[in-house]
Formats: C-alpha cells, sequence, structure tokens
C-alpha cells in the first residue's frame, strides 16, 4: 500500500510540475518576423536618463533614432550603419555628443541582439501574458528582448545595466534604395517589411 501511494504521489508531483512550466511558457517557439523594416516611437531608461524619440530599422546593422527629449538630446539624430555612428542636429553633421554616449553603446547593444535573433529560422524563449521573452548574453551584459502578440518588437531589457527601451506604435515600413546605373536614376522598392 505504501509503495501504491508513493507512486501515486510521485505521479501527481511530476503531472504538476510539468503543468506548471507550461503554463509558466517556458521553451517555446515562434515564427521570426524580425527581420523587416520598422519604425517606432521609443521611451528608453538608463539608470537616471529618460529620453524619448522615434527609433526605425532599415536592415540588417542600418538604424537610426532621433530623440524628441531631453533637451540636452531633442533633435539629435544618431544613424548606425555598416558599423559606423554618425549623428546630426538639423542637417549638421558632429560628433556624438556625451550626452549620447551612454545611450549611443546601449542602442548598439540593442542592434546586435535584435540583427543577431533576425538572422534565425525561429525564435527561442519564453511566453508569458502574451508577451514572448527571448533571453540572451551580450559583451554588455544578459538581456530581454520582448515581442508582442503580433511578433513586433515591444521592449528591450538590460537590467543589469538598468537599461529598458520601449517601443510604441511599432509601423512596418518599406526600404527606398536608389538604383546604381549610370544612365537612369530609379528608385527601387524593396518590400523588408515584416510577414508574421
Amino acid at each position: 500500500m505504501k509503495k501504491l501511494f508513493a507512486s501515486v504521489f510521485v505521479s501527481a508531483a511530476v503531472l504538476c510540475l510539468t503543468s506548471c512550466s507550461v503554463a509558466g511558457g517556458g521553451g517555446r517557439t515562434m515564427e521570426n518576423g524580425l527581420d523587416c523594416s520598422f519604425t517606432s516611437e521609443t521611451d528608453i531608461t538608463l539608470d537616471k536618463l529618460r529620453a524619448e524619440g522615434t527609433i526605425s530599422r532599415f536592415g540588417e546593422g542600418e538604424w537610426e533614432v532621433e530623440f524628441t527629449s531631453p533637451n540636452t538630446l531633442s533633435g539629435v539624430k544618431l544613424t548606425f550603419s555598416g558599423g559606423n555612428v554618425s549623428a546630426d542636429y538639423k542637417g549638421l553633421s558632429f560628433s556624438v555628443p556625451r550626452s549620447a554616449l551612454p545611450v549611443k553603446a546601449m542602442l548598439l547593444e540593442l542592434i546586435e541582439a535584435v540583427d543577431t535573433n533576425a538572422r534565425a529560422d525561429k525564435l527561442s524563449g519564453s511566453e508569458k501574458e502574451g508577451i514572448f521573452m527571448i533571453d540572451g548574453s551580450l559583451e554588455g551584459g544578459d538581456y530581454i528582448l520582448s515581442l508582442d502578440e503580433n511578433g513586433d518588437i515591444s521592449s528591450f531589457d538590460m537590467p543589469n545595466n538598468l537599461l529598458r527601451i520601449s517601443f510604441h506604435d511599432v509601423q512596418h515600413t518599406e526600404i527606398q534604395l536608389p538604383d546604381v546605373q549610370p544612365e537612369t536614376v530609379q528608385e527601387n522598392t524593396i518590400d523588408n517589411s515584416c510577414t508574421q
């Protein structure tokens, strides 16, 4: 009788633990829709710094961020292209301002996380309350990349760096590339929008 009770108890415990881990959303996969171009309003919190602006992804390694606040960054546009970062303010190019250096470093972490995950066939992570979370590690520390129910990026967190980047109103866009033909200049439209 003791053996029967013990085996029933062990079976019930295993069943309970298994159902709890499934309910918690561990070990899930989803279709990868990160390899796309988009524009989004963003809120950036880095320790005591709070910034707002618009962030755009045009393709792998091709990003742009334009700040609307705080006053020290308002109007500054950072362009990330081919491993280089340039800054401009109302059309005038200049070196990245000191006030933007910490944000620039954290944006590079975001870019690396998104572009690396965008190359995968499927995304692996966990799901909680409709949010799909991808855990990873970069040179700057561990991160959590969160996607909403549509597969759009919703946030990027690096808790050890006190960083949180939130994305709002994600709009999928098309990339406009000039055709490089010497006789005629035409614009080609590449549909690099996310497919779900």
